[in-house]
């Protein structure tokens, strides 16, 4: 399986501006620019889709470990967080809090570690990988 998406920039790095498009056209033409980037500027930036897509992989993982497992999670739901720092990613931080009825909390801790090692998204990073998970 192969998907792509492809940017466009115009102009100089502070000043300029650029449009991504995903093979989905789940984004088509999203605008982002230095200010979305760096500042509060409108438009999305590489930080937020890349913090989208790990917690939108590690969610789904986790589902796939607990479907393993037998069990059916009312809700997963994630918040990413990624630390951009000196012109590096340095840290991916995750959030869940989980609605799991039936699992125990030796469970749902070896079901969240198992996610957060193999979803394909953290295997890609070459960041530090932190993650509060709490069952409601």
């Amino acid at each position: 399986m192969k998907r792509t998406a492809s940017a466009i920039w115009n102009g100089s790095g502070k000043d300029g501006k650029g449009t991504l498009t995903t093979q989905s056209t789940t984004l088509k033409n999203a605008q982002y620019s230095y200010k979305s980037r760096f500042e509060e500027g409108v438009g999305t930036n590489p930080e937020e889709l890349i913090a989208a897509a790990h917690a939108g992989c590690f969610v789904m993982k986790l589902s796939f470990v607990l479907q393993g497992l037998g069990i059916t999670a009312d809700t997963l739901d994630v918040q990413g967080e990624i630390t951009l720092d000196n012109g590096s990613i340095t840290q991916s931080h995750l959030t869940l809090k989980a609605k799991v009825p039936g699992i125990t909390a030796d469970q749902f801790k070896a079901a969240v570690e198992e996610a957060k090692l193999n979803c394909p998204v953290s295997k890609l990073l070459n960041a530090q990988i932190t993650l509060d998970a709490s069952l409601v």
